[in-house]
């Protein structure tokens, strides 16, 4: 590779690199966030829920890229979720607790299918319910 074809694609990438910077940076700026949510206990349900989902490898990166599962996460924080509907037994609303509900037997499904198994079946060979915590398989 010639010098000046060399010099020609170091300026095209720093180039290219700059205005990705500055459209960046006008992103970063233009950016309202907004107020925060009240605190509740909805918020910390979707708290819980939000990192169970990243751990079952449901969401990408800040930069759109593919995080991937890692199974021992999504299991603590849906067991964080499982203690929680323990500890507010009777002291939850009528829709604190659908929602609290719905929310682990969609995320326990969703960790089941992950790690091999079928709805309403064994995980990989192992059992899941009865073990007590979360009924996940441990």
């Amino acid at each position: 590779m010639s010098d000046e074809n060399r010099l020609h694609i170091d300026d095209d990438w720093k180039a290219s690199a700059r205005r990705e910077k500055e459209e960046l940076a006008k992103e970063v700026e233009s950016h309202d966030e907004g107020p925060l949510p009240e605190a509740s206990f909805l918020a910390i349900l979707n708290t819980l829920a939000m990192q169970a989902m990243v751990g079952l490898g449901g969401f990408g990166g800040p930069g759109g890229q593919q995080i991937p599962p890692n199974p021992e996460t999504a299991k603590l924080f849906i067991d964080m979720l499982d203690v929680l509907d323990q500890k507010t037994k009777g002291n939850l609303t009528e829709e604190e607790k659908k929602v609290l509900d719905k929310t682990l037997y969609s995320l326990r499904m969703a960790y089941l299918e992950m790690m091999g198994g079928a709805a309403g079946g064994p995980a990989g060979g192992r059992g899941a319910g009865p073990m007590g915590g979360s009924g996940i398989a441990r």
